[in-house]
């Protein structure tokens, strides 16, 4: 069963309210299907709404987070557990360990490094599990365009591109994750150390 997803979006809020809806209602699909948080460990911006709303709700809330942004005061100090690793490539490498799969919710550059890292480690082989994008307000609408254009282009193979699920729905995006999950056989899931 998937026990843990890692969420990566933004420190920052967005210009409307809707992002911070989707937030909320990504905590709430993951208490619903009993799934831990595991996410970047900032108290700030959508990290910071969607680690509270798992922890007023009584989930368990893993954060991840340099040493360096630490230090600025970003951290959260109430999660259930949080790592504090060198830099941010020590970060990627924890988040994938102990996740069960990725979900990108709207952010900045930062959640794009961090999604697409893991995404090219699925394209590669490195590791098998799904990955995500909910499209909250068409913000990723372009970026979906532009990996359907590096298909046509010959730059993405179509197979590649298909292992990137999109949903709208923060609840469906959860459920589409968690049953591409339990068919991929147990010997390709990579267990958390």
């Amino acid at each position: 069963m998937m026990k843990n997803i890692a969420i990566f979006c933004g420190s920052n809020m967005g210009s409307q309210t809707i992002y911070r809806d989707a937030a909320e209602k990504l905590a709430t699909a993951l208490i619903q299907s009993n799934i831990n948080l595991i996410y970047g460990g900032a108290s700030v911006g959508l990290m910071g709404v969607i680690a509270d709303t798992m922890l007023q709700a009584g989930g368990k809330v893993i954060g991840v987070i340099p040493q360096a942004l630490a230090e600025l005061e970003v951290a959260h100090n109430n999660l259930t557990h949080l790592h504090i690793v060198d830099d941010m490539h020590a970060r990627k490498k924890l988040m994938s360990d102990l996740a069960d799969a990725f979900i990108m919710l709207p952010g900045g550059t930062g959640s794009w490094d961090e999604f697409f890292e893991i995404f090219t480690w699925r394209k590669l082989g490195f590791h098998m599990k799904p990955c995500g994008i909910v499209n909250t307000h068409h913000y990723f609408d372009h970026l979906i365009h532009f990996l359907d254009h590096s298909v046509k282009e010959g730059f993405l193979n179509a197979a590649n591109r298909d292992l990137i699920f999109i949903e709208e729905s923060p609840l469906l995006l959860v459920e589409k994750l968690t049953s591409h999950y339990l068919k991929v056989p147990i010997t390709e899931i990579e267990i958390p150390s």
